[in-house]
């Protein structure tokens, strides 16, 4: 028997909880809702219809470093884009603030960003 549940919301702690939550919410569509400490974005319709990502302000938070054994990233999103559409999603992702960690020159289906907290993610084509 479970002991609880799994919601859909993921929550990310940073620096700047309001500056995250809209990197996000333009990057996947989402709306911005609350502020200060704790910001949420959530999504009215489309595939992630009913999720919510949260971002909780941490103080002295530390990103991870990817890739780390010292620093590791935990945790990251797998984000899917049409591989027709990849070149042009990183190309916005990158305007909005990401940072390119790894690209797809070795012929892999997916490319590694920073977030603007440090959080790694990755556009897999999809």
């Amino acid at each position: 028997m479970a002991i609880t549940t799994l919601r859909d919301v993921v929550v990310l702690d940073c620096p700047d909880a309001g500056k995250l939550a809209d990197f996000y919410a333009r990057m996947l569509g989402g709306k911005v809702e609350g502020e200060g400490e704790w910001v949420e974005v959530t999504f009215e319709s489309g595939a992630l219809s009913g999720r919510t990502l949260a971002f909780q302000e941490a103080p002295g938070h530390v990103p991870p470093e990817w890739p780390s054994a010292e620093h590791s990233q935990q945790f990251h999103l797998d984000l899917y884009v049409p591989r027709e559409e990849m070149d042009a999603a990183g190309r916005e992702v990158l305007e909005l603030g990401a940072e390119l960690l790894r690209g797809d020159e070795d012929g892999s289906d997916f490319r590694v960003y920073r977030d603007p907290a440090g959080h790694p993610f990755c556009l897999c084509a999809g």
